[in-house]
């Protein structure tokens, strides 16, 4: 279904690993598995900085519940311990950039939107790190 509104830009994290090569298509296939049409984000961000595109950027999204009509996904791999439970910002400075690169992108097109993290919406320590601190830090660069 297309997307009327976007009000919000959410970051996500893939809660995998830091040694775990997630890509595009195993989020697909995850959420295959879950009954989903297709992959939630909009937008995943693999450990090399690749960014990859999922949903069209216009279709509503499933990765925030109440918040998919009105936002885009982007996600980045990583975001727990090798242990598998732990939140941990092992995000790489490849990731960075490009996660700095694709919300200017994404707020130039969208003027309105505020960007946020899905822990900001939902009971998740997703994506593991402060987006909105994140956004001060990056602002002042």
């Amino acid at each position: 279904m297309a997307r009327k509104a976007t009000d919000f830009i959410i970051i996500h994290c893939a809660a995998t690993g830091p040694s775990h090569d997630v890509d595009i298509k195993d989020i697909d296939r995850w959420h295959r598995a879950q009954g989903w049409r297709m992959v939630g984000y909009h937008f995943f961000i693999k450990r090399d900085g690749t960014l990859q595109t999922g949903r069209p950027l216009m279709d509503g999204g499933a990765h925030a519940q109440g918040y998919n009509e009105r936002s885009v996904g982007v996600c980045m791999a990583g975001g727990v311990a090798e242990d598998g439970s732990t939140p941990e910002n092992n995000f790489t400075p490849e990731q960075w950039n490009s996660l700095h690169n694709i919300v200017t992108e994404l707020q130039q097109q969208f003027p309105q939107a505020k960007v946020i993290g899905h822990r900001d919406v939902a009971k998740k320590n997703c994506p593991c790190f402060d987006v909105s601190g994140w956004r001060s830090e990056h602002s002042k660069a």
